[in-house]
């Protein structure tokens, strides 16, 4: 038991204090991820999502150049970019080519700042930690403003939730009843960089979709109610973070000896495992009421809070 607990909850993990800053920003970041992760699915903009995050490092390579923190350069390319977006396209066909067309700009200014970088300093830390994320090596003083902006982005999410969830899964009826689906979009839109920019931040622009996609998209295989699917989605981020520092930790112990794995490789794994053993256990559900005799006829639900429904 006492071996076990041990592996759980290694000697000395807590008296680290970069372990402790982990802990802090990856769970402010978690949960920020999973409240805004649930609406990108709803809305279909993964691909946004995904490319926010790709923006994101011409923003921190940029950042970097002139000495400022990464998260500043971060945020400043991802609402840049985020309103742009948003501006050039409402519908969603619309919106994945704005995002195409910015999202190809931004990666050849990403490549040329990131040239500098490799060529100035003459190493190539830099690059990697923007683009593959280091938990482990942020800076602890820029703690508080990571509070503030997950604070940010629910309190934006919570008051804006009922007609977002509205005109994400019926636009076109909440354009007739007057909601602004433009104001709305950028509003949520503002959250959503926040999101990823912040996930970019610990787990590297590469791969900062893995914090925003994966739980969410692991809860809605469980439940279509909303409220319940951001739940679940933050207790799924919560549970990844926490088991991807830990086996980041322990992975000091592992070959090559006082190394160490790159604690984004686990929680990008992690979040694969979860969405893949969530997928799985709801068809097997599926299909054993598939077999039952029907008593009635069911019809697909399209609705929201608002309406007192569920997510198709």
């Amino acid at each position: 038991m006492n071996y076990l607990w041990q592996w759980v909850w290694p000697p000395g993990l807590w008296a680290n204090s970069d372990v402790r800053t982990a802990f802090f920003i990856g769970t402010s970041v978690a949960i920020a991820g999973a409240v805004v992760g649930v609406f990108v699915i709803i809305r279909g903009q993964a691909f946004s999502g995904h490319a926010l995050g790709d923006v994101g490092a011409t923003g921190a390579a940029g950042a970097y150049l002139i000495g400022v923190s990464a998260l500043w350069g971060f945020l400043a390319a991802g609402f840049s970019s985020g309103i742009a977006m948003e501006s050039l396209g409402d519908r969603v066909r619309e919106r994945d080519i704005a995002t195409g067309v910015v999202l190809a700009f931004m990666l050849g200014l990403s490549a040329l700042l990131l040239y500098f970088i490799s060529t100035s300093t003459g190493t190539a830390g830099a690059p990697i930690a923007i683009l593959f994320g280091s938990l482990f090596t942020v800076n602890p003083a820029i703690t508080p403003e990571v509070f503030a902006l997950t604070a940010l982005a629910i309190v934006i999410i919570a008051l804006i939730y009922r007609p977002l969830l509205f005109s994400s899964v019926t636009a076109e009826v909440a354009r007739v009843r007057g909601v602004s689906t433009r104001l709305l979009g950028l509003m949520f839109m503002v959250a959503l960089v926040i999101a990823v920019e912040e996930s970019a931040l610990v787990v590297g622009a590469l791969l900062s979709t893995a914090l925003l996609i994966g739980p969410a998209a692991s809860a809605v295989q469980v439940t279509r109610k909303p409220t319940s699917a951001i739940f679940l989605a933050v207790l799924i981020a919560l549970g990844q973070i926490w088991l991807g520092i830990i086996l980041a930790y322990d992975s000091f112990l592992w070959p090559p000896v006082d190394r160490g794995w790159p604690v984004s490789f686990f929680i990008t794994s992690l979040a694969l495992l979860t969405y893949l053993t969530m997928r799985l256990g709801t068809s097997i559900s599926r299909h054993r009421r598939s077999r039952r005799p029907r008593t009635t006829s069911t019809s697909s639900l399209v609705a929201s809070d608002a309406q007192g429904g569920t997510l198709t």
